[in-house]
């Protein structure tokens, strides 16, 4: 490469209302809650990656396992076109967030969910929980109550319990998460891509128009989380009992569910805690799969907006 000229020393930039002190003033760490253009600090230091589309009453979104925010592209651009403020954050150790060794457990999911809202000042909000963004959803409400919260939707999500217990008979064994923890330390890229061709978004059932734009965008997401983080999530999303988190739900909520999801059966699922949440609406989808946000994102497009709208 040439060599250029150089230019002018860049120039020192201060904050607002604040006075330079010399050559040893250096700008300080983000304290917690502190935000930034696109990051917000919790407690721990860890640095949450979040997006804050358009105006309006606020849609909060918690995504799924190994993925980030950009799951949720399609409702978040529907909804904020049509009048909604739409925020969604990376989970520690997923997307473009910071990976912490610690923390990748579904208490601290649900208070980095809390920090998000308290740092955007978010109030009367819907929440909006994917998989194991449903149980993240779950365990914010029961650990920091409906005071921020107007309506609550889980959607193809975790709760109640996946893991097969004698109090829970219609859960999965736990030898298949097991097995997915042996896959991720094996080569967790296969794996990513094994399940997005396969289970996740029903590719693997006969007649099934394979996207094969779907099956990347899922593997880049899950590539981008970290290691440590992605397989302690597996426990996080599998073994942790929400039943007396969906107890305290005292909002409108919204259950919806594919009938063909291979990944979260609904029987142990999404039949339970439409049971287990007082006067909640259930929706099936036919044949559908558990990644339904992508392949059926016009019709929950539209039941999140009627959702939304309704009293």
């Amino acid at each position: 490469m040439g060599s250029a000229e150089p230019g002018p020393p860049p120039k020192k930039i201060t904050r607002p209302g604040k006075k330079r002190r010399g050559a040893r003033h250096r700008e300080q760490m983000p304290v917690t809650g502190e935000k930034t253009m696109t990051t917000i600090t919790t407690r721990d230091g860890t640095s949450l990656y979040y997006k804050d589309w358009g105006s309006g009453p606020a849609v909060v979104f918690s995504h799924g396992w190994p993925l980030s925010s950009d799951s949720w592209e399609a409702q978040m651009l529907f909804l904020a076109e049509r009048g909604y403020r739409v925020i969604a954050h990376d989970r520690r150790g997923h997307g473009r967030s910071s990976q912490p060794w610690q923390g990748n457990d579904m208490n601290t999911y649900a208070d980095d969910l809390a920090t998000v809202l308290e740092t955007l000042d978010v109030r009367g909000a819907t929440l909006v929980g994917f998989s194991t963004g449903g149980g993240e959803v779950a365990r914010y409400i029961g650990r920091h109550g409906t005071a921020r919260v107007k309506k609550a939707a889980l959607i193809g999500a975790v709760p109640p319990l996946m893991l097969k217990t004698p109090q829970n008979p219609h859960g999965t064994p736990k030898e298949v998460f097991d097995g997915l923890r042996a896959a991720s330390l094996a080569d967790r890229s296969q794996l990513y891509r094994d399940l997005a061709s396969g289970p996740f978004f029903g590719f693997n059932r006969p007649g099934a128009a394979v996207s094969q734009g779907m099956v990347d965008s899922f593997w880049l997401q899950g590539m981008q989380s970290g290691h440590k983080n992605a397989y302690d999530c597996i426990a996080a999303f599998s073994e942790t009992d929400l039943t007396a988190d969906l107890a305290k739900f005292d909002v409108p909520t919204l259950v919806v569910h594919g009938d063909d999801d291979q990944i979260v059966p609904i029987a142990a699922s999404a039949e339970l805690s439409a049971k287990l949440v007082k006067g909640a609406t259930l929706k099936v989808y036919a044949g559908a799969p558990h990644g339904l946000t992508d392949t059926h994102k016009s019709r929950l497009n539209e039941d999140l907006l009627a959702f939304l709208r309704s009293p």
